[in-house]
């Protein structure tokens, strides 16, 4: 299906490419390319908790920029921020700062959250990296109306259940949760923290990192 998908969306591109700008420059073509890049992210979801399930996930951290990190999420997602109008920024820590993880796993719990944030924010998403008891924070804000309130106060039961009256099945807080967990250090596990009232007075998405 991830495979099928990716050649969905190359043919469409190199299509979109050959239109005039003011054919393809709608609103539809945003939807296109957005739940699409949404129905990749899950695929993805889906398939590296399949391998975590059977102990087939590779995990291979390695020191990275974390400057570089949080510039290449944000380049994923250039094209539909821009369509959407929504300005993307970021802020380190520190210049240079360097921190220990697998970095396509922990993307790809970022990409997920930043998919969501384009779809709450009004304007702004904003994303953040800093060293907090010697373990990496990385947080994904938008200026959205934040979480459901029932959301923040029951966390790990949203990491675990399915919210029948939203829909939601929690896929991706558990992906995020599972890939959090795999990044250990003297014992200590990674997590994932929802909150409200981040820096841009939404919804604020944290993953630390041993």
């Amino acid at each position: 299906m991830k495979n099928s998908l990716g050649m969905l969306m190359q043919a469409y591109q190199q299509w979109s490419a050959d239109l005039p700008p003011d054919v393809t420059d709608n609103r539809e073509r945003g939807v296109i390319e957005y739940e699409s890049l949404r129905l990749n992210g899950m695929l993805v979801q889906m398939l590296s908790l399949y391998k975590l399930g059977v102990n087939q996930l590779p995990m291979r951290p390695a020191w990275m920029e974390v400057e570089d990190f949080l510039q290449a999420q944000l380049a994923r997602h250039d094209e539909i921020l821009a369509s959407r109008r929504i300005i993307g920024t970021y802020q380190v820590e520190e210049d240079g700062q360097l921190a220990f993880f697998d970095a396509e796993l922990v993307g790809s719990v970022v990409g997920n959250v930043i998919n969501n944030s384009i779809r709450y924010a009004r304007s702004a998403i904003h994303l953040q990296a800093w060293t907090e008891d010697e373990q990496l924070v990385i947080s994904i804000s938008d200026d959205g109306q934040g979480y459901p309130p029932s959301m923040i106060e029951d966390q790990s039961d949203y990491v675990l259940g399915i919210n029948m009256s939203t829909g939601s099945t929690g896929l991706g807080l558990y992906f995020g949760q599972r890939i959090a967990e795999l990044h250990q250090r003297n014992g200590q596990h990674g997590h994932i923290q929802l909150l409200n009232g981040g820096p841009l007075d939404g919804g604020e998405f944290r993953i630390y990192l041993p």
